[in-house]
């Protein structure tokens, strides 16, 4: 019995050598390796550079107020259609004490003095009628009667203006009511009735009361690196895709493209504009996330390859032609490339249609 596994033990050791030998001869003996076939075919290569930016109107006009004071009413709303000189809002004046302590004041001296100066001329009007005083004399009162008349409405004018924002002269001119400079869409009023206001003038911007554009004029700006910058020119034809409007393209022209570069994540970038062809049944919103994309470059009806399938070495370039295919052999060919789209690259000379070139390893299983 002992004997028995003795053999037993003896011949598990002599397999276990002879299955180790065999596997160590397997792993020692080179792994063919097998490529993708790829084939010269005519086609058109279009090499393209995209940029982001956002959709937007080329001009935004702010509305600011001409006079301090308190929103009273709001007579439009975002996205309402407006022309120039549209109401917008209503400001409610707040004066200020010392002015319109002063207007009141020089409004009682007026008719004070145009009191006594109308009693005067009245006077000297019936005396001239009876030949008692001369022409000259009464002309002179009646100048001055004039004088003060005219002071006395100047008065009235004033502290209406001061305490109404308003003057009897030009009721439709009064700067209470904010009307709209141009003709185009509301985008923003960032105020509400109750809100404090300050006019626009020489040491303050002022408050914004409407944000308004002409939607029809739409552009791309955007941003593009200083490595396709050189690449691109004015009257450059682009296609901007709108990620809001994933169905739709639109053409466009570029316009501008600045001189001066600015630097963001540490790339230098510079800014572009570009002219939108809206359709009239498409409605495009301010501020639309957009990209675009340039054509750099075209070649059609050129033979082409996967660049994956070209040999580098140096500023020469390699295909390898498929010879047989069961086992594969390849030969060696020099080719002359042009344009690459990064996927395809344009075969200018050394190598025909329809040949077949050696392709990428084929991953084993």
């Amino acid at each position: 019995m002992k004997k028995i596994i003795k053999y037993i033990l003896w011949g598990l050791l002599a397999v276990l050598v002879i299955w180790t030998f065999v596997f160590l001869w397997k792993k020692s003996r080179p792994v063919e390796k097998v490529y993708n076939i790829e084939e010269v075919v005519i086609g058109t290569i279009e090499k393209r550079t995209v940029a982001t930016g956002k959709v937007g109107p080329r001009n935004e006009i702010l509305i600011k107020p001409q006079m301090s004071g308190i929103i009273s009413e709001i007579y439009k709303e975002a996205g309402d259609q407006v022309k120039a000189g549209d109401i917008i809002a209503k400001i409610k004046v707040i004066p200020d004490m010392v002015n319109l302590n002063a207007a009141e004041s020089r409004l009682n001296f007026a008719k004070i003095a145009f009191e006594q100066t109308q009693k005067t001329f009245e006077r000297d009007k019936k005396l001239f009628a009876e030949n008692v005083i001369s022409r000259e004399e009464f002309e002179k009162s009646e100048l001055k009667f004039n004088s003060d008349k005219i002071e006395l409405k100047t008065a009235q004018d004033n502290l209406s203006l001061i305490r109404d924002g308003i003057s009897s002269k030009r009721s439709t001119e009064t700067n209470t009511l904010v009307r709209s400079t141009i003709t185009g869409t509301i985008l923003d009023i960032p105020v509400k009735v109750g809100n404090s206001v300050i006019q626009s003038n020489n040491f303050n911007d002022g408050t914004t009361i409407a944000a308004i554009a002409d939607m029809s004029d739409m552009i791309f700006v955007g941003k593009i690196d200083e490595t396709e910058v050189g690449k691109i020119h004015a009257g450059m034809p682009l296609t901007i895709t709108v990620g809001a409007l994933q169905d739709k393209s639109f053409d466009a022209v570029l316009e501008y493209v600045s001189p001066k570069g600015f630097e963001e994540n540490g790339a230098i970038l510079f800014e572009m504009k570009a002219a939108m062809k809206i359709p009239a049944d498409v409605f495009v919103r301010a501020g639309y996330s957009a990209n675009a994309e340039i054509l750099l470059a075209k070649a059609e009806n050129v033979l082409k390859l996967p660049e994956s399938s070209i040999e580098f070495n140096g500023d020469t370039t390699f295909v390898h032609l498929l010879k047989t295919e069961i086992p594969q052999t390849f030969e060696r060919q020099q080719v002359e490339v042009g344009l690459s789209d990064g996927i395809n690259i344009e075969i200018k000379n050394g190598a025909k249609e329809n040949e077949k070139v050696r392709g990428t390893e084929k991953m084993n299983p």
